[in-house]
This record gives C-alpha cells, structure tokens and sequence, in this order.
C-alpha cells in the first residue's frame, strides 16, 4: 500500500511526469536518480525526493539545461498547457545556431562531366550510344 504523502509536497518523479518534462513516469524515475536532477542546488538521490512550490529544479538534459521553478504542485497528467502553468521556465536560452559555411562553387569545366557533357564526349569520340563496345 502506497504511503500518503505529505501536504504541500510531493514526489519528484511524480511532478516531472505531471508536468510533461519526461513522457513516463519510469523515464522521471530513472532521471531523478541519474543525477541529472537538482533540487535547490541540492543533487537528487531518490525518485521519492519531495518538491514543494517555490522549489528550484535544475535538469540537465542531453541537449539542454533546464532550469524550473515549481509554482504548483498538480494533481494529474493533463494536457500541455496546464502542465505548463506548474512551472516557470527560468532556462538560459538555446546558444545560436552555427552557420554553416556555403558550398563551394566550381568554374564552368571543373569536376565531373554531366550526362549532357558525357553525350557530347561519346558523340565526338564516336561511340554508339545503343552499342558502346
């Protein structure tokens, strides 16, 4: 039989899967304890670790870092917008994105021949083109 939990608080892998930042309840439980997850400034041991509104939430993500305040503690899984509204997003924005460098243009002559161009080679040179040999 589960353990009530205490008013004003609840668990840490329960309140990232209500509020859609991981998609399985199992998926917060295995971030939670990878040590991925800060709980004011603290490292988080234990997907049982309570979280209460004005709690800090540092997660670091592979390709972001994710930085919440929890406002409320919610009571399902709802849709995306009222999953929102548990939190404030206090993220640093994503760094610019790289420019790639343009792609090299060739002068007129250069690199391989076209369809067009091997045509015109095996018409000069006097192949057939049904019967290449």
């Amino acid at each position: 039989m589960a353990t009530p939990e205490p008013q004003g608080s609840i668990r840490i892998d329960k309140w990232l899967w209500y509020a859609r930042i991981t998609k399985s309840r199992t998926l917060a439980q295995k971030l939670a304890v990878s040590g991925h997850v800060r709980l004011n400034k603290e490292k988080v041991s234990a997907a049982k670790a309570a979280v209460k509104p004005g709690d800090v939430l540092t997660i670091t993500m592979p390709r972001r870092l994710l930085i919440l305040k929890v406002l409320k503690l919610g009571t399902r899984r709802g849709p995306a917008p009222e999953a929102q509204m548990l939190y404030e997003d206090m993220s640093p924005p994503p760094p610019p994105k790289e420019t790639q460098a343009p792609v090299a243009q060739r002068e007129a002559g250069a690199g391989r021949p076209t369809k067009k161009d091997r045509r015109q080679i095996a018409r000069i040179r006097g192949f057939n083109e049904i019967d290449p040999f």
